[in-house]
């Protein structure tokens, strides 16, 4: 199945939460979730969230993670075996793993305002990983890795507020947005994970 590519407040709807998939505007007055507090569709006014079986809070777990990190269900996948052959909570490994991608790394830096931002512009080429120019957001960084926005693109207007913005940045990462540069000092513990997934219920539904 291919990324979703749709109006992103609908996936926030169908979850019965914040994804915050919108960056900044996901806190303001506009969020879809404040003026529609329903599921989507033609008749989603009239049904609710409600009771959930485990398999469907399994399902939604999976989906929500998903959708935050807008991944296909290929990689995803991929990620979980990854995390199942390593040593340790499979549930906290492949939530490292998704902490861990280029996008999420450049969103949690403050780079970007969400993780779209982020992977646009990788894509256009915008960032450098160890000196070198990547176009692949699912890179995954790893200890030592610095992190830094191409010059031609640093007084673009998608970089020129940076210097001003508050530093809000993880501990696993040494952020300077006037330069802007982000070093890698480890790789996010469980408590530097994104909050709000229960990665329990996704290694129990592909553990079937």
């Amino acid at each position: 199945m291919a990324r979703y590519t749709g109006p992103v407040c609908k996936l926030c709807r169908r979850e019965g939460e914040k994804l915050f998939l919108k960056g900044k505007r996901c806190e303001t007055p506009k969020c879809a979730m404040l003026k529609k507090n329903y599921p989507p569709g033609a008749h989603g006014n009239k049904r609710s969230f409600g009771q959930k079986s485990e398999y469907s809070k399994q399902l939604r777990e999976k989906q929500k993670a998903k959708r935050i990190f807008a991944i296909a269900e290929k990689q995803f996948r991929k990620y979980y075996e990854m995390a199942d052959k390593k040593s340790g909570v499979t549930g906290d490994l492949l939530l490292q793993i998704l902490e861990s991608r280029l996008d999420n790394t450049i969103y949690r830096a403050g780079f970007s305002d969400s993780r779209s931002q982020a992977r646009q512009a990788i894509s256009h080429g915008l960032i450098k990983v160890n000196g070198r120019k990547v176009k692949t957001p699912s890179i995954l960084v790893k200890e030592g890795s610095k992190i830094e926005i191409v010059e031609r693109a640093k007084t673009s207007k998608l970089f020129e507020n940076l210097a001003k913005k508050k530093d809000t940045s993880p501990k696993w990462l040494k952020v300077d947005l006037k330069k802007p540069i982000a070093e890698v000092l480890s790789l996010p513990t469980k408590e530097d994970t994104q909050q709000g997934i229960e990665s329990q219920l996704i290694v129990e539904l592909y553990s079937k």
